[in-house]
């Protein structure tokens, strides 16, 4: 009787043995999948968040770039039409067929590029640039060319000074070649510009 007793007891010592170590095999497992599991979501979370961040900065400024010169170009082309009809001076009204020519062809190819950069760029000029074509276009014969000459004057200067900055400190290689390509474009309507604004002078 107390040998079956034991022998009892030792059974149940046993298997109460075996299921604490089933048991903390088990857990054990959980334990480590479970950390693991997380621990890879959240690195690839992590990653993918810093990536996305990092383009976004990388590429606002040569977003900013895009939207600023397509407007500036189609207020350029609008304002070189206006002075076909518009202008008394024949230099003038040679100056905005230039402006037509040349920024068309540049504001296709920036439509180009933006395409690449999954950018859609607007049919119109911004706010700032309509309400420069909006005023120019009341003014007529010697007003519309004193006025038409030294906007361009001044917005060649301003359109320099951003197409060369993103030209050396761009960060899109694309928009990058495209403002420098462009520079020797607007260097060369600078130099016009101001040869026409000096002789109005004399």
């Amino acid at each position: 009787m107390s040998f079956s007793l034991g022998a009892l007891l030792a059974f149940a010592i046993g298997c109460g043995g075996n299921q604490t170590s089933e048991t903390t095999t088990a857990d054990s497992a959980t334990t480590v999948s479970g950390p693991n599991t997380d621990t890879s979501i959240d690195a690839s979370s992590t990653s993918s968040g810093t990536i996305g961040s990092g383009k976004d900065t990388s590429m606002a400024e040569d977003r900013e770039f895009i939207m600023e010169a397509a407007s500036g170009g189609l207020m350029e082309v609008a304002l070189g039409k206006i002075a076909q009809t518009n202008a008394s001076s024949s230099q003038v009204k040679e100056f905005g067929q230039m402006m037509i020519t040349d920024h068309s062809k540049a504001n296709a190819e920036l439509k180009s590029v933006a395409a690449k950069k999954d950018l859609t760029l607007s049919a119109t000029p911004a706010e700032k640039q309509q309400k420069m074509i909006d005023e120019l276009k009341a003014k007529k014969g010697a007003d519309f060319d004193k006025a038409y000459v030294e906007m361009m004057v001044d917005d060649h200067k301003e359109d320099i000074s951003k197409f060369q900055d993103e030209a050396d400190k761009g960060n899109d290689s694309d928009v990058k070649a495209f403002a420098a390509k462009t520079l020797p474009v607007l260097n060369k309507h600078l130099e016009r510009i101001k040869k026409i604004q000096e002789g109005m002078k004399k």
